[in-house]
């Protein structure tokens, strides 16, 4: 089975040298290491080039995004696995061999993820995935290890390999057949929320998004939009919206919108009762784009012949907030 890590870089050039290392140390004999360069402007080509001439290098012309960059790049890559890994992810020892071994002996399986673990406090799982996601009934994500953002401590306590209803993009296996099957990622996400709606497309078609607890990787965070940028707020609530268009069941659609716009609209005012005017602002921007597409996310939305139950939590929002539900396995 031939896998191919694909990392998918924007002026990371000193991400690169920094993590790069770890990637050739513990996977060359497994799988071939790409990186696909969204045309950055500083040297990352240059370092590619003179300090890991193992590495093969797909260049972009422009700056496509996290979707639209992977779309492109994965077209030339010829691999039965791809792992889409982050440019600021540490891997371990033997990472990549647990994941195998799931793809070789369970054809069900099209999606996985490894234990993501936050590389500054290696105890701790990591904000973008930990031990694997899941989204409530209005499609806000939630993770094994992380609600909003209380992170937990890795005691052991998510040690299994467990169905999930998405994998994290910092580090995303997925059968190559299985991302063009469902012409990989909506390029209209740009960055965020795009590996969740492309997990959902999956689940609609009955393919299983599973985590190994045996394999185990260390994400910076952070490194392109962190948590306080006001784009990455726009993005997300923007994105999810959409996400929600595209997939909901049929007979739920307009009932979710509507409470989620409601709960949108909460979390608005919240950003404005913080003192960060700039996110309420970006939540009103998301709605107004979201608006203006939305007859076309109609015409193009296909109603699901199922009434497939995509959420376990109806509503991650109350559970942490009013009845203050800190952890996973308190849900």
């Amino acid at each position: 089975m031939k896998i191919a890590i694909a990392i998918l870089n924007w002026n990371g050039k000193q991400l690169l040298e920094q993590f790069l290392p770890s990637v050739i140390q513990y996977s060359e004999d497994l799988a071939d290491i790409y990186v696909i360069d969204n045309a950055s402007t500083d040297n990352s080509i240059e370092i590619l080039e003179t300090t890991f001439p193992s590495v093969k290098i797909i260049k972009l012309n422009s700056n496509l995004g996290y979707a639209g960059g992977y779309n492109e790049g994965l077209k030339l890559i010829d691999a039965d696995i791809f792992c889409l890994l982050n440019n600021d992810v540490e891997v371990t020892s033997d990472w990549l061999r647990p994941i195998l071994d799931e793809f070789k002996t369970a054809p069900g399986t099209a999606i996985a993820q490894p234990k993501i673990l936050n590389h500054n406090d290696k105890n701790f799982f990591d904000y973008a995935g930990a031990a694997g996601g899941f989204i409530d009934k209005y499609g806000f994500p939630y993770c094994r290890g992380r609600l909003f953002n209380t992170i937990e401590e890795d005691k052991g306590q998510y040690d299994d390999n467990k169905k999930l209803f998405w994998a994290s993009g910092a580090c995303l296996f997925i059968r190559s057949k299985t991302f063009h099957g469902l012409a990989g990622f909506d390029e209209r996400f740009f960055a965020h929320m795009e590996e969740i709606d492309l997990c959902w497309r999956a689940f609609n078609t009955n393919l299983s998004t599973k985590f190994i607890a045996t394999s185990v990787v260390y994400h910076v965070g952070g490194a392109t939009l962190n948590q306080i940028n006001p784009e990455k707020t726009y993005l997300n609530f923007r994105n999810s919206l959409t996400m929600l268009v595209k997939n909901l069941p049929k007979g739920t659609l307009f009932s979710v919108i509507f409470t989620r716009l409601f709960l949108d609209g909460i979390a608005a005012q919240k950003y404005l009762l913080s003192g960060k005017p700039q996110h309420t602002w970006a939540v009103l921007r998301s709605h107004v784009s979201f608006y203006s597409n939305l007859l076309n996310l109609l015409k193009e939305r296909q109603p699901l012949s199922h009434n497939k139950k995509y959420y376990k939590e109806s509503s991650v929002v109350w559970a942490y907030f009013i009845n203050k539900n800190r952890t996973y396995n308190s849900l």
